[in-house]
């Protein structure tokens, strides 16, 4: 068995080749509503192949550190945006695609603040709140046809302790 996939906080740079982290970085690229409230403007890049985009909220059971996974999914169909309303941190995995199944997995655990949008057919980890219920918000594409492909491992992706 190899040795335990260990998170580190998310940041933006080493998430990119995977999505986008959402969080305020600095000052609003405007202000709006009488100057009372700042913007800070497309932070996400929303794809989909067809159908459109949809907002649905989740409940999640907490989960916790070290843990085994055994399966991760991709949605080749449509990008995938988690926007924690709880603020619980959650664990994110991602891993690249080699062939249709993922390989180099990573482990990042998310702050009060981040939110993350997943690219299209990027291989991820199921929801998986840190210690305590999450709920959060979640849009994605909502159309015909299947847009679901998962990956079960012939041997569990060992994830320890954050970093």
């Amino acid at each position: 068995m190899s040795a335990p996939l260990i998170p580190v906080p998310l940041n933006a740079e080493d998430f990119a080749p995977f999505g986008e982290v959402i969080e305020i970085g600095g000052a609003p690229d405007k202000l709006i509503n009488q100057g009372m409230c700042g913007r800070h403007h497309d932070l996400a890049r929303l794809d989909f192949s067809d159908g459109r985009a949809g907002i649905s909220l989740f409940d999640a059971k907490s989960r916790s550190l070290p843990c085994q996974v055994e399966m991760m999914e991709r949605h080749p169909k449509g990008s995938q945006a988690f926007i924690p309303i709880s603020g619980t941190p959650f664990l994110v995995l991602v891993a690249e695609d080699a062939g249709g199944t993922p390989i180099n997995p990573r482990a990042f655990v998310t702050r009060p603040g981040q939110s993350i949008n997943l690219h299209r057919n990027v291989w991820h980890g199921v929801l998986w709140p840190l210690d305590a219920p999450g709920q959060y918000a979640v849009i994605d594409r909502i159309g015909d046809g299947p847009n679901l492909e998962e990956h079960w491992f012939d041997q569990p992706l060992s994830v320890g302790q954050l970093d």
